[in-house]
């Protein structure tokens, strides 16, 4: 596996190798300053911005729905960053297997924003974390999950553009990704929604969950429903029997 691996990475005909080169190209191009821009952006940029969504998303969600939408939404965001892990320790066996080397390491020419990189190339780590930490955003909630899937494409970009993988490396990390958090959600779902709707009763951990303020005005608005009285039923009185003379 290890020597075809080589083999198509050595083969120039390779539509693989040519679009490396042509997104890797680009580097080569443009500005220092935008290179080193791509660099932070590629290796910390793009998943600082996925938490930082994370955190916007569990924001909103407990400010809107009920109380049974919330502990849903707030359970698959939990499960978005523990997808992103589980997938990183599947991609660990799939790495040694594969053997892949580095591109930079098999083809000269190209422009490699980031060194150090001495580990096998297939399947991207990073493409793998952002596409299963997008997958489950979008399980909890579409609009996020939109910005999170956008966010995991512009990563597999940059790990190309940064010539540290293939691009089948990333189309690989996005499979993994996606196949990790979406085909374990039932599961995982199944063992966290108990568990934030615990905490979302908890008196002191509800927060988390829900807002203390949207629960204060839901439970106001059910305690005046309740308080507005029934339409009489029964026949009119004698105030009335008056009025009808």
């Amino acid at each position: 596996m290890a020597g075809l691996a080589a083999e198509l990475a050595a083969d120039g005909s390779n539509p693989d190798v040519s679009l490396l080169y042509d997104i890797n190209g680009l580097a080569r191009d443009a500005p220092s300053w935008f290179d080193r821009a791509m660099e932070f952006v590629g290796e910390y940029g793009i998943m600082l911005a996925m938490v930082l969504l994370v955190l916007w998303c569990w924001w909103s969600v407990r400010r809107r729905g009920t109380r049974e939408d919330s502990v849903a939404a707030v359970a698959s965001l939990v499960w978005a960053p523990l997808a992103a892990g589980i997938a990183l320790l599947v991609n660990i066996p799939i790495r040694g297997f594969v053997e892949r080397p580095r591109p930079f390491l098999d083809h000269q020419g190209l422009e490699v924003l980031v060194g150090g990189k001495t580990d096998y190339s297939f399947v991207s780590d990073h493409a793998t974390m952002a596409m299963a930490i997008g997958a489950g955003v979008f399980v909890a909630h579409r609009r996020f999950g939109f910005a999170a899937l956008g966010l995991a494409l512009a990563e597999g970009f940059c790990r190309v553009y940064m010539g540290v993988h293939y691009p089948t490396d990333v189309v690989g990390g996005f499979a993994l990704g996606t196949a990790v958090a979406l085909l374990l959600a039932p599961l995982a779902l199944a063992l966290l929604t108990p568990v934030m709707s615990a905490v979302a009763g908890s008196s002191r951990l509800s927060w988390l969950v829900r807002s203390k303020r949207v629960a204060t005005a839901g439970a106001a608005d059910r305690h005046e429903t309740l308080d507005i009285p029934e339409p009489r039923t029964e026949g009119a009185g004698p105030d009335d029997k008056d009025l009808a003379a």
